[in-house]
């Protein structure tokens, strides 16, 4: 099943002290893929997309998903997008944002599994605060659809 993540408002574009702070630390975010956040982008770009495969089938009638993107057990499973400032040391990670799958209404969910086109999930990465989104995401925060 194919995904596609596209973010955009990201935090480091605002005015503000927590904007400066995100720039100046070298904020990034990216997509977990098992222990390691890819596909980085600084917290000041204009949007970001993400796009990849994960596994789905059929479980006991319920629709489960794997692969090195998913993250939890079966009936909870979710995808990461993980906050941390970029250094000659690496990257630091310091807040992750949670895209339940459960959240992902299931006729969705089940045309992207049969193939009818891409999941998309479009979501804000700025929080009411000023901030990088975190904690677990859920609509109307992210909205998705089939594409």
């Amino acid at each position: 099943m194919r995904i596609r993540i596209d973010g955009d408002d990201l935090p480091g574009r605002r005015a503000g002290a927590e904007a400066d702070a995100l720039r100046l630390g070298n904020v990034h975010v990216g997509v977990q893929r098992r222990a390691e956040v890819v596909d980085r982008v600084p917290a000041d770009a204009d949007r970001v997309t993400w796009s990849f495969e994960v596994s789905s089938r059929e479980v006991d009638g319920m629709l489960d998903v794997g692969g090195p993107w998913v993250h939890g057990r079966p009936g909870a499973r979710f995808l990461y997008l993980s906050w941390g400032a970029v250094s000659e040391d690496g990257f630091a990670m310091f807040r992750r944002a949670k895209l339940m799958f459960t959240d992902v209404p299931t006729d969705l969910l089940r045309a992207a599994h049969q193939g009818s086109g891409t999941l998309v999930g479009r979501v804000g990465l700025t929080d009411a605060a000023g901030g990088p989104i975190c904690a677990r995401v859920r609509p109307p925060a992210i909205a998705w659809t089939v594409e």
